[in-house]
């Protein structure tokens, strides 16, 4: 099991590329694809000890873009939507929810199945960006030290490829 996971975490963490592609998954984790960018994260910091706060905080700029790119993606579809029907969209509870939250609610953008989507949703009401993104930044950065502080915990000591 070992060498299975040893095999698994050098795959994951592509330490040949380290930061960049930390980089690159973290950006694509952030939108609507289904990927996650913990794993790699994790993989790079047992790889590579020497690298955790600085793929930390690249992560978080991965993610955090990411999230920027989900908000400016909300906000094209809501303007798409707009165009086509002539007239702005029925407020659904959700989305007055959001309203009320304003770009705060983007704290949330790093929860699981919500946070990316959340995003986008934010860029459809066309919540200020930048205090957006600043919340996202906050939420991402507090999730992967969180995350990667506990996960090594769990599992101690460095792994070599």
């Amino acid at each position: 099991m070992d060498s299975w996971m040893h095999a698994l975490m050098g795959w994951m963490a592509l330490p040949e590329y380290g930061l960049t592609t930390l980089f690159l998954v973290a950006v694509v984790s952030a939108t609507l694809l289904p990927v996650g960018s913990e794993a790699a994260l994790f993989g790079l910091v047992k790889l590579r000890p020497d690298l955790l706060w600085p793929a930390i905080l690249v992560a978080t700029l991965g993610n955090t873009l990411g999230g920027a790119i989900s908000w400016w993606t909300g906000y094209g579809a809501e303007r798409a939507y707009e165009h086509l029907r002539h007239r702005p969209p029925q407020e659904a509870r959700l989305l007055r929810w959001l309203e009320r939250f304003g770009p705060k609610a983007c704290l949330g953008s790093w929860l699981p199945v919500v946070g990316d989507p959340l995003c986008a949703l934010a860029g459809w009401l066309r919540l200020p960006f930048w205090p957006c993104v600043a919340y996202m930044g906050v939420g991402k950065l507090l999730r992967y030290v969180v995350m990667t502080l506990v996960l090594l915990g769990w599992f101690p000591g460095a792994w070599v490829v």
